[in-house]
């Protein structure tokens, strides 16, 4: 058999798309333990009770209430939000987590359906994994960056993003990504007590207005 270098280019070009195709519908490592369904109801109960304290109105003089939130407490209230938390007390071992072709298919409009979610707060950086489908496939992103707040609106300013075990440059993604926050906009809405959020230390700290 004769190779020439065009068909020694297509089969490269075959592997390569073969070796890209896994790589996103590959399972990447959890970037937190998975939680019980007993502990997340926990964490969720501990959730709530912190948010109530910034409703408690303030004495004159008095400085902001701060509440800190864990990761586990964070991700509980994801799951709870994404529908991935059971309703009702469950007994037993089993857990919930506190859990594309192209980035604009991740944060295009729409409605997209989130199976699981994950939350890892470390230092400044918070991340997130989730488990959604893309053209029929079930695919995990995850995506890492600075959650903040500016002018009475969350913020977030990516840092990471892959696609199943595939890194994809944020460059490639950012704008996308902050389009959709922009249409998202009145949704990112700080809450009337709320003042400022960020994460610091591994906690999602919130303050009071």
């Amino acid at each position: 058999m004769q190779w020439n270098g065009k068909r020694i280019i297509t089969l490269i070009t075959l592997v390569s798309g073969g070796v890209t195709t896994y790589q996103l519908l590959s399972k990447p490592q959890p970037i937190a333990a998975p939680q019980t369904v007993a502990s997340a109801r926990a964490n969720l109960q501990s959730f709530d009770q912190k948010l109530g304290q910034l409703s408690v109105p303030r004495t004159t003089g008095s400085a902001p209430a701060e509440v800190h939130f864990t990761s586990d407490e964070v991700s509980a209230e994801m799951a709870e939000a994404v529908g991935a938390l059971p309703a009702g007390p469950v007994r037993g071992a089993k857990s919930v987590s506190s859990s594309p072709t192209s980035p604009d298919t991740v944060v295009a409009p729409g409605d997209v359906q989130v199976k699981d979610y994950q939350v890892k707060l470390e230092g400044d950086v918070a991340r997130g994994q989730f488990l959604t489908k893309i053209a029929g496939k079930d695919v995990y992103v995850t995506l890492a960056g600075h959650l903040g707040s500016e002018d009475g609106y969350v913020t977030f300013e990516a840092t990471e993003f892959k696609v199943g075990d595939l890194n994809i440059p944020v460059s490639l993604m950012n704008s996308a990504l902050q389009k959709k926050l922009a249409e998202q906009r009145d949704q990112l809405r700080l809450p009337q007590d709320v003042a400022a959020l960020r994460v610091e230390n591994g906690e999602l700290v919130i303050t009071q207005k």
